[in-house]
């Protein structure tokens, strides 16, 4: 009874490639260092045959029977090996006499190995407890399954516990070579030669089982000759096609109808996915009463979870992920309940396949020119501080709510969609923000030409405070977006027209307010239509994509409106700058209000230059004046006054008072009005003043600060246009200086 197990081990050819290759000692064994590496405890524990009561647990073909074998060859003791598949109590009690006469008559120590100890039950374990607690006999047991689960938990409580890992397949390459190079106990005394790609094959589908993978070997060495041992200078080559045919042993367990497998599983993650409970428990019955290995059920199970579930019930990943854990604790058959609940939360949960979006993104990558990281967003803790990386960035925990809008792609995929949320579960609730703002990044980023005091294109240090001060504009765009919608109050059938710079703000807002209308927006240009057009495709969803159209500035603008109300006009305008940037403002309003049905009304978010600080008035704040800058800041405040006033740029003769008469003299009753005003810091550099006024009177462009200066009854000399340049780039170069960004509303219907 001793020998059962390893009597008949032999180097002969009648045993198994696997039993013929199984490490004798420490340092043929590969793997496990965790356990068995230099220095470790049960290394030690074996070399100095002082080896304890222990469990070894792990997956099939990792090597705790070699250990076993090893400790057996290694131990002056008695080694006696007893498969708990095969034996049972009878068989437990001889051993455990032979071992208490060892002890009492001789002194030795016996060493009992039970191979899957976790199939002897609770009393068969019972009955070995008390010779282990009083030292009879060392248990070394060996299980496949959990020990704190399986195995009697007294026991475990006084055993070592090692757990063996699935073998690398770094370790499994090593086992090949060394069946293939071995003359005496392998194949080396043979002229075996193995495609790389075929050797690949057999080390993958083994999936860290060393005896599966020599098994495999042994197949194809052994049938690929006529007859083996083959004649003594004859070559077996191993080719992918042998490799495939030696390994299916695990694939036809389960694939014994050709595509079984694969269609059985195809309908369980489909009847998942369809939401069909009574389907996916059929499918999944089926195929574990086939054989199919339930971890396998359960790894598509996660990858469903995250697929076709989502983001529309987060939960569904943590209940498929606790199934699984659960059923490594408790195994089959109870382990059944696990792989239903999994599979019944599945089947239930709302689904969404929103994750999706990540291979969008891939494919952008892989199609596109890689884009740079916006200085932004670099890391500035190493050299790029000196760089300017970083600088920019705005922390999104100091702003209200934990979130600022601010540009997180690179440039050029500005506006750029990957994630869509779904309308379903918990997405359903996050996907009216996530969409409010992506309008609002969108609106901070279109920012206006025409910005004060400069129409020359922007500077990168211009760029960067237009990023820093786009922090608190998000916090204005957003109490604009509710003031408006607050005055206006669509209903859900209203006709809206929406147009004006920065248009998204109010356009996506208008559609998901007015599912039952019409929401038309007007575009300044045909660019600009075509990407909200492309970008309602992604961004809208569940906003009724036939009840939003979008336009470009036309000539025929006003025909092609009414054409889309069918001549009823609209009940609603929403306008954000529109009379800023129009040429004839008294002639834009008074088409817009041909535009609206009788009872509309029009709410309109206008910039306005009331509070745009003078740089007259900047520069005295500096200065501490003598007669000389006395008399040249007179001359400056009467040069500039035509500037502020509009005559040169409209845009800062839009204050207020000037929108209030604009809209008057187009026949409007002004409802409502007030402004919202916002601070910004901003730090004037020399490019700035240099864009305003440059220091040679022939490089100021049209229309620009230092334009003006020049013209009119009031203009400056040249001479003092370089004193007054040279005064601005002493005093004002690298200043900082309160900005204000202020916006007028006004609700209105005809008079």
């Amino acid at each position: 009874m001793s020998d059962s197990l390893f009597s008949a081990r032999t180097d002969g050819a009648d045993q198994p490639l696997a039993a013929r290759m199984r490490p004798r000692t420490l340092d043929e064994f590969v793997g496990q260092d965790h356990i068995l590496g230099p220095g470790r405890l049960l290394r030690r524990a074996v070399s100095a045959d002082r080896v304890s009561s222990l469990i070894l647990s792990g997956p099939p073909g990792t090597g705790k029977t070699t250990i076993a074998e090893i400790i057996a060859g290694a131990t002056r003791g008695r080694f006696v090996a007893l498969n708990a598949v095969l034996s049972g109590i009878k068989e437990l009690r001889y051993e455990i006499e032979q071992a208490s006469e060892a002890k009492n008559l001789y002194g030795r120590r016996t060493i009992l190995f039970v191979d899957e100890v976790h199939r002897w039950n609770k009393a068969q374990q019972d009955a070995l407890l008390p010779w282990v607690e009083s030292g009879t006999v060392i248990l070394v047991g060996a299980t496949t399954e959990n020990p704190y689960f399986e195995v009697n938990s007294a026991l475990v409580s006084r055993s070592r516990v090692f757990t063996l890992k699935k073998l690398s397949n770094a370790d499994l390459y090593a086992i090949a070579a060394a069946a293939l190079q071995d003359i005496k106990r392998g194949y080396g005394a043979y002229r075996v030669d193995i495609d790389p790609k075929a050797l690949d094959h057999l080390v993958q589908v083994a999936d860290g089982d060393a005896r599966t993978l020599l098994g495999a070997i042994e197949l194809a060495v052994e049938t690929t000759p006529e007859r083996f041992p083959p004649p003594k200078n004859e070559h077996i080559h191993i080719t992918m096609d042998v490799a495939e045919d030696s390994i299916q042993r695990k694939a036809l367990l389960y694939d014994k109808e050709g595509d079984y497998h694969f269609d059985s599983i195809s309908a369980f993650i489909k009847s998942l996915r369809g939401s069909d409970p009574d389907a996916a428990l059929y499918w999944m019955a089926r195929m574990i009463a086939a054989g199919e290995d339930p971890r396998f059920l359960l790894r598509r199970m996660l990858i469903a979870a995250s697929e076709d579930v989502g983001m529309a019930d987060p939960q569904a990943l943590v209940v498929v992920a606790a199934a699984g854990a659960a059923y490594d604790r408790v195994g089959m058959p109870e382990g059944q309940f696990h792989l239903s609940q999994a599979a019944l939360y599945l089947a239930t949960a709302p689904k969404s396949n929103s994750t999706m979006g990540y291979f969008d993104a891939r494919a952008t990558v892989e199609k596109e020119a890689e884009a740079e990281v916006p200085r932004h967003l670099r890391d500035p803790n190493r050299d790029g501080k000196h760089l300017g990386h970083g600088e920019g960035y705005m922390y999104p925990h100091a702003y209200r709510d934990h979130w600022v809008a601010q540009a997180y792609l690179p440039t050029r995929l500005s506006g750029r969609v990957f994630y869509q949320p779904a309308a379903t579960g918990r997405e359903s609730e996050i996907r009216r923000e996530v969409h409010r703002r992506r309008e609002l990044q969108l609106s901070a980023a279109v920012e206006e030409e025409d910005e004060i005091l400069s129409t020359a294109p922007r500077t990168s240090r211009r760029d960067e405070w237009l990023r820093r001060a786009e922090g608190q504009r998000s916090r204005l765009h957003g109490e604009l977006r509710d003031k408006v919608f607050e005055w206006a109050a669509p209903a859900r059938h209203a006709r809206v027209l929406v147009l004006g710079r920065g248009m998204e703000l109010f356009l996506f807002e208008a559609a998901r307010r007015c599912p039952e209308g019409l929401v038309v927006g007007l575009c300044e240009d045909t660019a600009r239509a075509e990407s909200l057009i492309a970008l309602k495709e992604k961004h809208v969803g569940d906003d009724p994509a036939e009840a939003l159209h979008i336009e470009p500035l036309q000539t025929d603008w006003q025909e092609r409106l009414l054409g889309y109300s069918e001549g009823a006009g609209y009940e609603l305008i929403m306008m954000r700058d529109g009379g800023l940037h129009a040429g004839d403002r008294l002639g834009f309003f008074t088409a817009l209000r041909g535009l609206l049905s009788p009872g509309g009304q029009l709410v309109a978010a206008e910039r306005v230059a009331d509070a745009v600080p003078k740089l007259s008035a900047l520069l005295t704040a500096r200065l501490n004046l003598d007669r000389t800058d006395a008399s040249l800041i007179g001359r400056l405040q009467a040069a500039e006054a035509s500037f502020y006033s509009g005559e040169h740029h409209g845009a800062y003769g839009w204050t207020s008072t000037a929108v209030h008469q604009v809209l008057t003299a187009a026949k409007f009753c002004v409802r409502g009005q007030t402004t919202l005003r916002q601070d910004e810091k901003r730090r004037i550099a020399h490019t700035d003043i240099q864009n305003w006024i440059p220091q040679n009177p022939a490089d100021a462009k049209d229309k620009s600060y230092g334009a003006a200066l020049l013209t009119g009854a009031q203009g400056l000399s040249e001479d003092e246009y370089r004193q007054t340049s040279a005064l601005m780039h002493e005093h004002l170069g690298e200043t900082e200086h309160t900005w204000p960004l202020q916006y007028c509303l006004f609700h209105v219907e005809p008079a």
